[in-house]
């Protein structure tokens, strides 16, 4: 019964984490279309996060001594670089298609594997690869000459790029016999990242007067404060400590196909409240970018010849394989 409630209490924690990053785009966009820069709004949303989360790195102060290459890999592509990149993104195309690009990240992860650390991955791996690639070219109306902006599908692409960077180094030492906190590892990657945005953001030539002002969401008017408030605290704090425990409460893998509602929902918020309306096709395409997705995500590479490892097929690789999302219980999304 205790391992039933706990299991439930996982699920509702990974569901949570879902909805929360999935808000972040549809509160970020208007801000933008306010008159703030991309780059500023990221850096508002990681220096929030960080004040918010320096108790957590406070008491894991050790990681600076024990992981700093872990720390500062994780703070310069999973915080900045999928930030910076993902609401560059949404400045220039719709925030649905910007995420589902996103998605492609399993895919690319795949690829790590197989030609990086040249290890054989199964069929059913390669066939979320493909269904992801042509669910995107459905997304993207590749038989339109591509029907959104180019440099934004490519900011959205490189977003993807750096959540590659995130799985792999939430896979560093996971099997350690005294492995980097997971909450630690956030608090202090949100630090890092939030002064390497510094430095790239350049935050003191932002206009401020844009947060005491209002923003337009679909033509209702509310206050710019809230959204930030809504990015800084909900999709963001939230989402990160509510990911982190599901996984604990869940198998990595239910935490990650939960987390794969989150283009889902922010699909639809930002159908209801943008007006960003997606055609027939690209809803479909939508539909097996996740499929794909999840496949990849899901699915074991086929362990090494010497023996299983972190990701591999076996009789433990059910835990083996969910440790890349162990950091946050998803990929991380803006």
């Amino acid at each position: 019964m205790h391992a039933s409630q706990g299991r439930s209490a996982g699920l509702g924690l990974a569901l949570a984490s879902a909805f929360a990053f999935g808000g972040s785009g549809v509160a970020a966009k208007p801000l933008i279309e306010a008159g703030l820069d991309p780059l500023h709004v990221v850096w508002l949303r990681v220096a929030g996060a960080a004040l918010v989360m320096l108790p957590v790195a406070w008491r894991h102060r050790d990681l600076l001594r024990r992981k700093p290459g872990l720390l500062v890999g994780f703070g310069l592509l999973a915080v900045a670089g999928v930030q910076a990149f993902y609401f560059a993104s949404i400045s220039r195309i719709p925030v649905g298609v910007a995420l589902l690009i996103e998605y492609l990240a399993p895919a690319l992860v795949l690829g790590w594997v197989r030609f990086v650390q040249r290890r054989p991955v199964t069929r059913a791996a390669a066939l979320g690869v493909v269904l992801a690639v042509g669910g995107l070219a459905c997304v993207v109306q590749v038989w339109s000459g591509l029907g959104f902006d180019l440099l934004g599908l490519l900011l959205a692409l490189a977003a993807a790029c750096c959540q590659v960077g995130y799985f792999v180094l939430s896979d560093q030492g996971a099997d350690e016999a005294e492995p980097a906190d997971p909450l630690g590892v956030i608090a202090y990657g949100l630090l890092i990242g939030a002064l390497v945005l510094t430095v790239v953001a350049r935050p003191w030539g932002m206009d401020t007067g844009v947060l005491a002002g209002r923003a337009d969401l679909d033509g209702t008017s509310v206050p710019a404060w809230l959204l930030l408030g809504w990015i800084v605290l909900i999709a963001t704090v939230l989402a990160y400590v509510t990911g982190v425990v599901s996984v604990r409460r869940l198998s990595p893998q239910v935490a990650g196909v939960v987390a794969c509602l989150e283009a889902v929902v922010a699909t639809v918020l930002a159908w209801v409240l943008l007006g960003e309306h997606l055609e027939a096709p690209q809803l479909a395409g939508g539909a097996l970018v996740l499929v794909g997705a999840f496949i990849a995500q899901s699915t074991a590479p086929k362990p090494p010849s010497e023996g299983p490892v972190a990701g591999s097929d076996g009789p433990d690789g059910a835990e083996d394989t969910g440790r890349e999302g162990e950091l946050s219980g998803r990929r991380t999304t803006p």
